[in-house]
């Protein structure tokens, strides 16, 4: 018999839910991921390194799917409460057909029911007026492409730790301790670090004439961060 994300998966354009079986099992700890992309490359990249960080993975293939699976397009009842797969975390590309991530984002930030979902926003356009619209509307975080193994595990434990009794982490890449001959240069600050931390270190070590306004700037803190 086909289960409710089988028929979901043919019928509303769904392009799967991995590991299914192992989703329906008691107890599981895992981090339900749904991830939004209408590129297919771009979908299998981001199914691939969830999957690593041993991560459960809904994968759609646009905001109008990920609304249907949710049941916030009005129409569908939600597929996530019928198969009993709790989403922890959605992942989203920014520039999408139809509906952008950004609606996306508002879309489930105006659900009651959602809106305490994490959301992260992809993209491969470091635009600053995107990244600034997307944070104030409730975005945890804005991630430019092309995503790696590192920034999925850190939102894993990001996640995780809230998940598993509300404990505040901080969300901060740290410096390289091994890279201390130049600490401006970007290979000093590590492999993970983002432009934002670079801004940050970068501030932190220079004169106020040579400081860089911040390429993330956000209205809110992230919602487990240390209130430092």
């Amino acid at each position: 018999m086909a289960t409710v994300p089988d028929l979901f998966r043919r019928n509303n354009g769904l392009v799967g839910v991995s590991d299914e079986s192992k989703q329906r099992s008691s107890g599981s700890t895992q981090l339900h991921v749904l991830a939004v992309d209408d590129s297919l490359v771009d979908r299998k990249v981001i199914e691939r390194l969830l999957k690593i960080s041993s991560c459960k993975v809904t994968v759609v293939e646009s905001g109008r799917s990920a609304l249907q699976y949710l049941g916030l397009d009005g129409e569908t009842n939600s597929v996530q409460f019928s198969s009993g797969l709790k989403v922890n975390l959605i992942i989203t590309d920014y520039s999408m057909p139809e509906m952008t991530g950004y609606e996306l984002l508002k879309k489930i930030k105006e659900s009651s029911a959602f809106r305490e979902i994490p959301v992260v926003i992809m993209s491969s356009e470091n635009i600053l007026a995107r990244i600034d619209s997307c944070l104030k509307e409730g975005a945890e975080e804005f991630i430019v492409k092309p995503v790696k193994l590192s920034d999925v595990k850190r939102l894993k434990d990001f996640i995780m730790e809230g998940e598993n009794g509300g404990k505040k982490i901080d969300l901060k890449r740290k410096l390289h301790p091994d890279h201390d001959h130049n600490p401006l240069s970007p290979a000093s600050l590590g492999p993970s670090m983002t432009a934002f931390d670079q801004c940050q270190g970068f501030k932190q070590r220079s004169p106020p004439s040579l400081r860089p306004s911040p390429i993330i700037r956000s209205s809110k803190k992230p919602r487990f961060l240390n209130g430092n």
